[in-house]
């Protein structure tokens, strides 16, 4: 096999490649949205275990909120990474089907439609992340806003 008959395929790789790259990039936002839930889970965690002065059960609420947001979170990491994976297959199977001179379409198109697949449950898991906090900000909201009427302000 010679370089000419290797540039489509590299022209072809380039597309997973930049696919890599974008969902790497959400990948990174997603792993740091996770730490600061888990951060703010064990901050809530510790004050409960110290204050044990949850009346109302504002604090509990909040931290299960926290433990769905993270499970969450975590499910949308996955589907990135899958969505990572098959793209980086699809380079390996790019290469291997032109050495090996296959006729391997429909491989290839499973492996493109599964990256964009779990990429697209990705996005709207972590949509639904998004949904969740602004219920937890809410209830933090709501708080502030009774102990407020209490202290007649």
């Amino acid at each position: 096999m010679s370089i000419h008959d290797l540039m489509p395929v590299l022209q072809l790789s380039v597309s997973p490649v930049i696919v890599i790259s974008g969902v790497g990039l959400v990948l990174l936002s997603m792993v740091n949205r996770y730490g600061q839930i888990t951060g703010r889970a064990r901050e809530l965690s510790t004050v409960l275990r110290k204050s044990n002065d949850d009346k109302d059960g504002r604090l509990y609420a909040q931290l299960q909120i926290m433990f769905r947001r993270a499970r969450r979170v975590r499910l949308a990491i996955f589907f990135a990474s899958v969505s990572l994976l098959c793209a980086a297959i699809l380079i390996c199977m790019l290469f291997l089907i032109s050495l090996l001179q296959w006729e391997a379409a429909p491989v290839i198109a499973v492996l493109f439609i599964g990256c964009m697949s779990a990429l697209s449950a990705s996005l709207v898991v972590f949509l639904s992340d998004i949904n969740m906090s602004l219920h937890a900000l809410s209830l933090e909201c709501e708080s502030h806003s009774r102990s407020d009427d209490e202290s007649g302000v």
